[in-house]
């Protein structure tokens, strides 16, 4: 609602830098653009790709861990996604429309199924007292469920291409985080009502949960898999590639505007309207992550890869410590902006309920950046080397100085626009 509020009132091209920007000024605005940014490339190159083969590879036809084979079709993966995001974005958005279908059949599917299965196999009792959340399983999944949950205003991203942005905006974010809503929700109530327990503890991913279910078919259940996991990898394609057509797109804005060296990657390409320049640096840095996982898979330097990969791709999360209390500000300050949505409550309600989300993004970043900090104020039980490989100092110097890193990238950016910013100044 914050996000559907404040893109309908401030719909300019590059959303939330331009929020950012509007609230604090430039540097903060970099700043931001870069935390928001840099985690798509990093999570399709380091973690994304991963998941497609393992779909393809256990599922679809095996592929050899380690070989070519596996190393064409994690590149081929990212840079199909960063085509799509290169293209035309009509034309793109198409696919990642096609992609939205993809993945709704994939869900619809195994809700109806399990259904089918508890039908045959019969129903589970529902066990409230298992659902009961603990303080160490809350600060633990908190950054998971907030990670889930974000995203909703990347739609801002490309309001230069909406018909009429101030109206578009609110109900395409406020329809995405309900549809996103329930694709988490329906298939774990499936399972969790249908699937016994003892055979859901034993389920490896949601592939995993899918071919348990699909028994119910018979003899057509291996193709019937088959044909799932292609639609769930051309499902993980469109979202890569969507999240690409966002978050380049800030970042060229962020460019263009001096925010981020010196304009160069805020050349949009004339025949296709993208930020060309800006899709292949993401494209780049997902395949150089790509190497890097695919080499580092051993002894200490698999474990700090891994610190690293987890903090890097959760510093969308963290950008939210600034865009949070940049839309609050907006709020109360620019009321003679036009706001065709507007939040139940007004001011109030608005301020309450960022507040709200402002404590909750604040534990979700506290848990990435400095890992078992909070179960340590609550007297809980984190063992860093169990999880992690590492001891706790090792941990949070990687987490810590990965997030340092990346807050110096969007520094450099900034200082390396100040004659774009100059120019600009001068042109008004």
């Amino acid at each position: 609602m914050l996000m559907a509020e404040t893109g309908s009132a401030f719909a300019e091209e590059g959303g939330l830098y331009q929020w950012v920007k509007y609230a604090y000024g430039r540097l903060p605005a970099g700043i931001a653009s870069v935390l928001y940014w840099i985690t798509n490339p990093l999570w399709l190159g380091g973690s994304l790709c991963f998941i497609a083969f393992d779909a393809f590879s256990g599922y679809i036809f095996e592929i050899k861990g380690g070989s070519a084979g596996e190393w064409i079709f994690k590149l081929a993966f990212i840079w199909i996604a960063i085509y799509l995001a290169i293209i035309n974005l009509k034309l793109g958005k198409k696919f990642i429309g096609a992609g939205a279908i993809a993945k709704v059949i994939v869900i619809s599917s195994l809700v109806i199924t399990t259904a089918i299965y508890g039908i045959k196999n019969g129903f589970q009792p529902f066990d409230f007292d298992g659902l009961t959340p603990t303080l160490g399983g809350f600060i633990a999944i908190a950054p998971v469920i907030l990670f889930s949950y974000v995203g909703f205003e990347a739609p801002n991203a490309a309001s230069g291409e909406m018909f009429d942005a101030k109206k578009d905006t609110a109900p395409a974010i406020r329809r995405g985080s309900f549809i996103a809503t329930l694709a988490y929700i329906l298939p774990v109530l499936a399972i969790i009502l249908i699937v016994p327990s003892d055979q859901v503890e034993g389920l490896t991913g949601f592939l995993g949960a899918i071919k348990e279910v699909y028994t119910v078919y018979g003899g057509a259940a291996d193709f019937l898999v088959g044909l799932t996991a292609l639609l769930f990898i051309f499902g993980l394609i469109s979202l890569g590639s969507a999240w690409m057509m966002a978050t380049d797109r800030i970042q060229a804005i962020a460019a263009a505007d001096g925010s981020f060296f010196n304009g160069w990657f805020g050349e949009f390409s004339a025949k296709f309207g993208t930020p060309v320049r800006v899709n292949l640096l993401s494209g780049a840095m997902s395949s150089a992550f790509l190497v890097a996982a695919m080499t580092l898979v051993n002894g200490d330097a698999a474990s700090i890869f891994t610190v690293v990969l987890v903090c890097a791709i959760s510093t969308l999360l963290v950008s939210y410590i600034i865009i949070i209390p940049s839309v609050m500000k907006l709020n109360r300050t620019r009321r003679d902006v036009n706001r065709p949505y507007e939040v139940p409550g007004g001011v109030r309600g608005f301020q309450v309920i960022g507040s709200i989300l402002f404590f909750y993004i604040c534990i979700g970043s506290i848990g990435v950046v400095f890992p078992g900090t909070l179960e340590s104020v609550f007297g809980l039980e984190y063992d860093f080397q169990e999880i992690w490989g590492m001891a706790r100092a090792d941990v949070q110097l990687f987490t810590a100085g990965t997030m340092l890193v990346v807050i110096l990238i969007s520094i450099a950016g900034y200082m390396g626009g100040k004659k774009l910013r100059a120019e600009l100044a001068n042109s008004k």
